[in-house]
């Protein structure tokens, strides 16, 4: 038997909006991560009791993150002035800034490789099941972006490298 939605919400909530601040910005994350548990919890009735339940709901996040980084792409933004340079990552706990605004600036694939195993913790099997590809070609990502990571940021060592 499934446990209740909230208890789902509760559980992956951190994770999914951790891995959407890493791939949008912190206000786009938000929207997201709100948009992800919308349309899980209107697909959770069908999802088989023994799926991977943090699995799917990155793979609906990775959706969601796409439609965001789609729209703003296609939308114009006039400005009269430059803006001041944003400060912090918007990720909660984060101390250094540094290292989130060299992870924003790596090609879309690899930033989000690294999100989603490096900070949701997925298998590169989910990775590659979410980007599309394989299992290789989603490590190969990871390990291009830590790659360009140490060499642009040095002391780069995101938690839970060694897995």
């Amino acid at each position: 038997m499934k446990p209740p939605f909230e208890t789902i919400v509760t559980q992956h909530g951190p994770t999914v909006l951790r891995v959407c601040r890493v791939v949008l910005s912190p206000h786009d994350a938000e929207d997201a991560w709100s948009e992800t548990f919308l349309a899980a919890m209107r697909a959770y009735p069908e999802l088989p009791a023994s799926a991977n339940v943090e699995a799917w709901l990155v793979t609906i996040a990775h959706r969601k993150a796409i439609d965001v980084v789609r729209a703003d792409r296609r939308r114009p933004v006039p400005v009269g002035h430059v803006p001041e340079e944003a400060r912090g990552d918007g990720v909660a706990g984060s101390d250094d800034a540094g290292v989130w605004a060299a992870v924003a600036n790596l090609p879309d694939k690899q930033r989000q490789a690294i999100a989603y195993h490096y900070v949701a913790g997925l298998p590169y099997a989910e990775i590659a099941r979410i980007l599309g590809g394989t299992a290789d070609a989603a490590r190969r990502a990871a390990a291009d972006g830590m790659k360009t990571l140490r060499r642009t940021y040095p002391g780069t060592t995101p938690e839970g490298e060694n897995r």
